[in-house]
């Protein structure tokens, strides 16, 4: 069996560390702790802890599955099943410490430029993948065209991501549902 390798243990438990501390919260001696390396180590695979913070943020990004949004059926459903999938990918990893992205982009002012526009870039591109599934649900009628698709995807992120923050703070993800299911009612027409 291959070894893993030490910036691929790093990766894995950055991402753990980062949401449970924030940026702020977290130090390169936690990640090296959690990884179970020594702190030294660290700048052989990263400058900086902002350098690691980005590559968590492309990793989650590029493991963020959208492909409930594409295919075939009423968009709605589609949009059900992509936010209830998110909402069990947070709770699986500590509905308690919330979104990644949103941990992040609540430190955005410490984080600094490099780490704003990765979370920022993959706030975009979950946009736009809902974008694509309200304009979907538009064209058939089952959603409002009172928006626009981006500004009603912006609209379901940003209370998602707020959904996330409450639930952090009580650790407790059962009305998490109950606002997705009211934010998706809002778009019928």
């Amino acid at each position: 069996m291959p070894q893993i390798s030490v910036r691929e243990r790093l990766v894995d438990n950055a991402e753990d560390v980062f949401r449970r501390k924030g940026f702020t919260g977290a130090s390169i001696q936690d990640v090296t702790e959690a990884a179970g390396v020594p702190k030294g180590s660290f700048y052989n695979h990263f400058r900086s802890k902002q350098d690691l913070a980005v590559e968590i943020v492309l990793r989650y990004a590029r493991a963020t599955d959208h492909s409930s949004l594409e295919g075939h059926g009423p968009a709605l459903e589609r949009l059900r099943g992509h936010l209830t999938a998110q909402v069990e990918r947070i709770r699986g990893s500590g509905i308690e410490f919330g979104c990644l992205l949103g941990t992040l982009a609540s430190d955005g002012a410490n984080a600094g430029e490099r780490v704003r526009e990765a979370v920022r870039e993959a706030l975009d591109g979950w946009t736009d993948a809902m974008t694509a599934t309200i304009a979907d649900g538009q064209a058939s009628g089952e959603i409002t065209s009172a928006w626009s698709a981006a500004a009603l995807a912006a609209f379901l992120l940003d209370l998602f991501e707020g959904a996330a923050l409450r639930a952090r703070t009580a650790a407790d993800h059962t009305h998490f549902a109950e606002e997705m299911s009211i934010a998706l009612e809002a778009l019928r027409p």
